[in-house]
């Protein structure tokens, strides 16, 4: 999968689609496809972080994965097995426009049998606070990729701890992006972090699994 994570880093659009139906004529795994896209789309992070790719560059990167997912998702969806389902509120953060992380998250999150209210980009805090005292949701999920997004999801996780009394159980809080690690999370205030989505449904799945087998 070496090249297509290196087609998705070099934005090559009409490769990555290429070496995809290659890789799924030849009976790859769907599963491993996303990991190597979602590989490459990590590398796309780093280059915008290091403003080796601006804008247009990002916006790329996200036809790309919507193009590799048409072809891929099928496929994938055969070979993933459901687990613990719950309830999900996500958005990237105040401050941020990037979706293409946030996007595989709910897909992959629907993928295992989870609801998505997916609030979309450059959600403020306090929308994140009105529809979770409306939803109720299980998990909460903040999605960023520039630094410039840290102050914001710091001020969401602030916000739904102080208002705890208000939603039935307090939400597992993840954050996730390309350029997100402990030093981030610990900031954030967040539960859990990842960079990859489907590591992150399957902490999710054992985060809830746990707190339904102690009600």
């Amino acid at each position: 999968m070496d090249a297509l994570i290196a087609a998705v880093a070099a934005l090559d659009y009409a490769s990555s689609l290429r070496l995809v139906e290659e890789a799924l004529t030849r009976g790859e795994s769907g599963v491993e496809i996303v990991h190597a896209t979602q590989a490459g789309l990590r590398l796309v992070g780093e280059r915008y972080e290091r403003q080796d790719v601006f804008l247009s560059g990002l916006i790329m990167a996200g036809e790309i994965f919507r193009g590799v997912m048409e072809l891929a998702q099928p496929a994938w969806e055969e070979e993933l097995e459901g687990g613990a389902s719950g309830l999900v509120l996500l958005g990237t953060a105040a401050g941020d426009i990037h979706d293409v992380g946030k996007n595989l998250a709910s897909l992959t999150f629907k993928t295992f049998g989870f609801a998505v209210n997916d609030l979309g980009v450059d959600v403020p805090p306090e929308r994140f606070l009105e529809t979770a005292r409306q939803i109720k949701p299980d998990i909460m999920g903040l999605s960023g990729l520039v630094t410039t997004a840290f102050n914001s999801m710091r001020e969401t996780v602030a916000l739904i701890r102080a208002h705890e009394e208000e939603l039935e159980e307090m939400p597992i809080i993840v954050i996730g992006g390309a350029t997100i690690d402990g030093h981030v999370a610990r900031y954030v205030g967040a539960d859990h972090w990842t960079n990859d989505a489907m590591e992150g449904v399957r902490i999710c799945q054992r985060l809830l699994e746990s707190r339904r087998e102690t009600r």
